[in-house]
């Protein structure tokens, strides 16, 4: 049997004002290729399709044509889809009938027969292309704390909680398989362990855990298919314990990310082999310069890049960075002037500042000298802390003339 697994789509996002419907589109007629090429037999999307739980008509309508296009081309595809955190859950589970027609399952949250967790609606059965099932699949959503089992006595009922509905489902699962058919998990968290995206990733942390343990998953299990980490890497450099990652880099924190999926060949209840196939990267981000530097250095290198003519959708996103000695109130002016007529998209000006850590340059001020500043004592404090030295005059006549303006509107109300 062979298993494609994949998350973190995130479709609907936008990279600052840019949305990214294009790139989307190019990564779903990849992944529709590689299906066909690979002949997949189940197609498994851990957490995160949407980038928001409101996403909108075209995002969605981006989806269903894939999946309607993915089961015309490979008539013997599965598709098992959980809800990750940023996914709403009722929202995935409402076409839930129709996607049935098209053999794809979701699971938008665990569900309950009375007081216990219903085990049945995420251990689900996956079929080889003869139609045989060959091995099951736990497909756990994104968990929140009503999601989960209460555990008596248990410190931290959420991190039990987990715990449990996990052993839980393996224990289901146990029930359900025969011989020689394999287990396999899915799971939208972070493990402990795993390297982060600051930028773009949301940390998940509920009643004070951010991180799960990776022996939640039972070593019976043969291959466990994370979400929520946008990086690919192994857990504990385990070849079955993976986040594959997303397929598209979600900031510049993230340009240098090898984005893929993960091919799972089982043979029986083993995992075989694993290959991981690298995604295309449909738009480029750029830099420039790769470290801050002074604003003349900077307008300099945007005048020289050259760049292909592509059309507008493939242009480049671009991140300038900025290292500043004193402000700078045309700085973005200045920026898109070098850049005017250029195939290339501004996303974002990331400024600093110039300071030498001289410790005279920022005294330590007491709580009782704090109570007695006056707003232009503050001023010339920050002021002096960014760039090491005294405002200049004409600055702190432009402070005092927005304040005297502030001062003179609330007076009026």
């Amino acid at each position: 049997m062979k298993i494609l697994h994949t998350s973190d789509w995130h479709l609907g996002q936008s990279l600052n004002q840019y949305e990214r419907g294009y790139e989307h589109a190019q990564f779903l007629a990849w992944l529709l290729e590689t299906l066909v090429a690979e002949q997949v037999d189940t197609l498994l999307i851990a957490g995160d399709v949407f980038d928001n739980t409101n996403p909108s008509s075209a995002s969605q309508s981006q989806f269903y044509q894939f999946l309607t296009q993915a089961r015309t081309r490979v008539p013997q595809l599965g598709v098992v889809m959980t809800a990750g955190n940023h996914d709403s859950p009722g929202r995935m589970e409402a076409p839930a009938p129709f996607l049935a027609l098209l053999d794809a399952y979701v699971v938008g949250h665990t569900g309950r027969v009375g007081d216990v967790v219903d085990l049945s609606r995420i251990v689900v059965p996956l079929k080889n292309r003869d139609g045989l099932v060959t091995a099951w699949c736990i497909a756990m959503p994104f968990l929140r704390p009503g999601d989960v089992p209460r555990v008596d006595g248990a410190a931290d009922q959420y991190l039990a909680g987990i715990e449990a509905i996990y052993a839980q489902a393996y224990a289901y699962a146990l029930t359900k398989r025969s011989a020689g058919q394999a287990i396999v998990a899915m799971g939208h968290c972070h493990i402990t362990g795993g390297q982060v995206s600051a930028d773009s990733e949301r940390r998940i942390v509920i009643g004070g855990v951010e991180s799960l343990s990776v022996k939640v998953f039972d070593p019976g299990i043969a291959y466990v298919a994370l979400g929520h980490l946008h990086l690919a890497q192994k857990v504990g450099g385990n070849e079955t314990r993976r986040y594959c990652g997303s397929p598209l880099p979600m900031s510049f924190s993230e340009m240098d990310y090898k984005h893929q999926v993960v091919i799972v060949e089982l043979e029986g209840d083993k995992v075989a082999a694993t290959r991981e196939l690298k995604i295309p990267r449909a738009v480029e981000l750029l830099r420039v310069p790769q470290k801050a530097a002074q604003l003349t250095d900077v307008l300099a290198a945007l005048e020289a890049l050259s760049l292909p003519d592509v059309p507008q959708e493939q242009w480049p996103y671009l991140q300038v960075r900025v290292q500043l000695s004193q402000p700078e109130p045309t700085l973005r002016a200045s920026v898109e002037k070098a850049l005017d007529g250029k195939p290339v998209r501004l996303v974002r000006i990331e400024t600093s500042t110039v300071h030498s850590g001289n410790s005279t340059a920022m005294p330590e001020v007491s709580i009782d000298e704090l109570s007695s500043l006056k707003p232009a004592d503050y001023f010339e404090k920050l002021y002096q802390r960014h760039y090491d030295k005294a405002p200049p005059s004409d600055i702190m006549a432009a402070f005092s003339e927005l304040l005297n303006a502030a001062v003179g509107a609330e007076a009026q109300l």
